[in-house]
């Protein structure tokens, strides 16, 4: 029987590239664990180290956002301090 933590390993609804990349190789060392190493408080440890690191690498992943201050997105900030 799978164990239940598996389900958050998915991948696919991630944007293909390295986000999704990192995140399938996880998948699949999670699942080979799941296979090779018996149930106990371990190996669910373990995976849910595993399921923070990927969460990690795929936050690396993602592309870096330009800054919101830079003088490049100042005509398209919005000022929602002050009342119209």
């Amino acid at each position: 029987m799978s164990t239940p933590i598996l389900q958050y390993f998915t991948y696919k609804h991630l944007p293909y590239g390295p986000m999704q990349t990192a995140s399938a190789h996880c998948a699949t060392l999670a699942k080979v664990i799941d296979d090779l190493v018996p149930d106990g408080p371990e190996k669910s440890a373990g995976l849910r180290k595993l399921l923070e690191a990927k969460d990690c690498f795929v936050r690396a992943a993602m592309p870096e956002e330009s800054d919101p201050d830079s003088p490049d997105n100042q005509e398209h900030k919005q000022d929602y301090t002050t009342r119209p």
